[in-house]
């Protein structure tokens, strides 16, 4: 391979000793010619993200208290790295200007940069790579959309010029040059873009997990590792909450076919998770993964002839926008249709959703399914393999849980399922042992 990226998460870049396992991860490969680290993460359960301590430090600066005691904790941090890797690098002259500039009211975008800018600078000095400020080639117009077109021209220029690089991760700047930031997670979106400004062979994230496991180990104790799993088959399970990758990540590296590798920094020998195209095919593997969420509550709407009445879906909908919720999804049947909706779109919005739908669309009847879960079985070998539904039917119904809500999407990939809250759990780990 000639060109790879790799991307560190926060875990992996928490303390000097995490440091010295990225160089030699950086070491053992030529090709890993462009590094983008995270921020510090936690080095124990009780310990602080440094990005947590940097929102703190400007919302200190926005109520008008003094931020010397927060900061002085990242300061610590930063300063113990240095020195436990031996740099003859000034951190303290950077950590003074950015306190400085958090103190005269940067920006909150500027201030929860600061500290992957700050990690990048170390780690440069400590890789004797070049240092690129991702201001200068992540490019966000000045609405707050990232510029794919120029970001990805300004990476190729500035990036093909140099034979190694770090570059932070999660932020960039606007067109007038003040700094903007991905949601939480972003420095996986940088690495994307980077990679594919740069047609990488190869998109390596390295993390503290060794690429993705087929089901939550909190329900399944040591389930099975996914060795590889397609764009398509990943999105469902990320929308379902198993996901160890930022999804905007997936993106910018799809389009030209650039594989990603899930790793673990901790564990390098590992061979993690490959995310490929989607004309990948395993024979041999039905079901990919299996994840699921709780916390929803289906509303039920019959009306005799529906399917003949033009526009009731969409004044029905029309109540959703008009509340401002979205919707999970919507599974119908000739008279009837029901909106699956996290309790957390719903609040207080409830009632008042039901007498719009009443006063709007004149059901014959409304029925509201609180504390549901849904639960999606994603595979693409699904489709290809008889009695699949079958299997998962008998299984629930075996660990006695009962069904409520079945829809499968005409790619036959995914099996979504609701049932009670209280048989999540239990549904999970049914449907994994069926299969393995």
């Amino acid at each position: 391979m000639n060109t790879i990226i790799t991307k560190f998460g926060g875990s992996s870049l928490a303390d000097a000793k995490q440091f010295k396992k990225v160089k030699h991860i950086i070491d053992l490969n030529k090709s890993r010619k462009y590094v983008i680290p995270s921020a510090p993460g936690k080095r124990n359960s009780k310990d602080s993200k440094i990005t947590d301590l940097l929102y703190l430090c400007h919302a200190h600066v926005d109520a008008g208290i003094s931020l010397d005691d927060v900061f002085s904790h990242i300061q610590k941090r930063y300063t113990g790295i240095v020195k436990d890797l031996e740099l003859d690098f000034d951190i303290e002259y950077h950590l003074n200007t950015v306190k400085k500039n958090i103190e005269n009211g940067a920006s909150k975008d500027y201030t929860a940069s600061r500290g992957e800018y700050l990690n990048a600078l170390i780690l440069s000095n400590y890789l004797g790579y070049e240092f690129v400020d991702a201001k200068d080639v992540i490019i966000f117009n000045n609405s707050g959309t990232l510029d794919c077109k120029k970001t990805l021209d300004l990476l190729k220029q500035k990036l093909s010029l140099t034979n190694g690089a770090v570059i932070p991760g999660f932020y960039g700047a606007d067109e007038k040059g003040d700094i903007v930031t991905f949601s939480r997670g972003g420095s996986d979106v940088t690495g994307a873009l980077v990679a594919a400004g740069l047609n990488a062979d190869l998109y390596e994230n390295w993390t503290d997990v060794s690429g993705f496991l087929m089901t939550d180990p909190r329900i399944i104790n040591n389930p099975k590792p996914i060795s590889t799993i397609t764009y398509t088959e990943l999105r469902e399970l990320s929308y379902m909450g198993a996901s160890v990758l930022h999804e905007d990540a997936i993106f910018p590296v799809r389009e030209l076919g650039i594989p990603i590798n899930i790793k673990n920094t901790n564990k390098p020998e590992d061979k993690g998770t490959f995310i490929v195209e989607d004309s990948f095919n395993d024979d041999t593997q039905i079901i990919t993964g299996i994840a699921g969420k709780k916390d929803f509550t289906v509303i039920s709407i019959s009306k005799a002839l529906m399917n003949s009445e033009l526009g009731f879906c969409r004044k029905l909908l029309s109540v959703l926008e008009n509340n401002n919720v979205s919707f999970e999804n919507m599974p119908s049947g000739i008279d009837t249709v029901c909106l699956v909706i996290s309790d957390s779109q719903l609040k207080n919005k409830k009632e008042r959703i039901l007498n719009e739908i009443k006063s709007t669309c004149n059901p014959d009847s409304i029925v509201v399914h609180p504390n549901m879960a849904l639960v999606a079985t994603v595979g693409k070998g699904m489709a290809k393999q008889k009695g699949v539904a079958a299997k998962i039917f008998h299984a629930l119904s075996e660990a006695d849980v009962n069904i409520r809500m079945i829809d499968q999407g005409s790619s036959e990939i995914n099996i979504l399922i609701g049932i009670e809250n209280d048989n999540f759990e239990k549904a999970i780990a049914a449907i994994y042992h069926a299969f393995n």
